[in-house]
Order: C-alpha cells, then structure tokens, then sequence
C-alpha cells in the first residue's frame, strides 16, 4: 500500500540524505529524488558554479521553484539541499503534505565532513565557528520535521531501518 505522502529527508550538507534517501527509496521500490542533482541537471552546471556564476540569491530561488516542482509528485523519496528547508515556502508544504525527516548527527562530526569538501560551496569559504553557528541556527528550524533520527552511532543499514520502521508505522496509524 502507497501513501500519498513523500518522504523528505533534511539536515545540514554531509548528513546522509542522498545516501539514506536512496537506500529507503529502493526498498519501498519509489523513485527518488535529490534536489541539488535535478538543480544541477536543468543548469548544467554544480552546484558550486551556480554559487560562483549566478549567486546564492539565485540558487535559493531556483532551488525553491524546482524543490516545490518535485513535492507536487505522489510516492517519492526526496533528499532536500541543506538550506532548502530553510525557506518558508519549502518547509511550509513540507510540514504540510509531506514526511519529513531530520537526519541529525553531533555537529563535530558535520564538521568534520564537510570542512574543506569543494562540492560544499557555503562551508568552503567558512571557519569551524562560522560552521558551528550555521549548523545551530540550522537545526533550530530543522527541529521541525515530523521526525529526527540521531544518526550517530549509527550504521547506514540502521538508520535506514528506523525510517522505514517510521515510515510503516506512520502510514499504518494514518
């Protein structure tokens, strides 16, 4: 039995949400989605030279138009940009209409992983306090998913478990 509802996985870049997303989307046999590659197919470009050629105002933009498109789908999985659920557009149909669920993980190990990555164009050109403070300003608002799942500690394997034990419970009792 399908819900009409999407899965929507957020939290900060390096957190796993492609990874996780495609994962659950296989074993619940529905396409997924990540919202940065689609970003980056219709541009033809990275993400890092949208970011260099046209502007974080740009890409937000875009990225709203685009991550709205996607949610209108019925039976996907989707892996949202790290800032995307910061809009209020975005995150509004998302609470709305949609499970969403926080892939939350110690903020040293988000620094960890993202420190230096060329693919991440807002944490290149920050320091580990400028990182620290966007991942706590971030996970204020990330706080309001449906869900949150504390991922460290935790295998691929596991967290994948505890979204499809949420997922069929949810679905289940709805």
């Amino acid at each position: 039995m399908k819900s009409k509802k999407n899965i929507v996985f957020l939290g900060m870049m390096g957190s796993g949400k492609t990874s996780i997303g495609s994962l659950v989307s296989k074993k619940l046999k529905l396409n997924f989605i990540d919202t940065d590659q689609k970003i980056e197919e219709e541009l033809g470009m990275s993400i890092v030279k949208i970011f260099e050629k046209k502007g974080e105002k740009f890409f937000r933009e875009f990225e709203e138009k685009i991550t709205l498109r996607i949610l209108k789908k019925k039976d996907v999985v989707v892996a949202l940009g790290g800032g995307a659920f910061l809009n209020k557009n975005i995150r509004n149909e998302i609470l709305s209409n949609h499970f969403s669920i926080w892939l939350k993980w110690k903020n040293d190990t988000i620094i960890k992983r993202i420190t230096n990555s060329v693919k991440r164009p807002v944490a290149l050109k920050s320091s580990k306090v400028e990182l620290f403070d966007l991942i706590e300003k971030r996970s204020n608002i990330y706080s309001k998913a449906l869900y949150k799942i504390e991922c460290d500690n935790l295998k691929k394997i596991q967290i994948t478990r505890k979204v499809l034990d949420i997922y069929e419970n949810k679905k289940n009792n709805s």
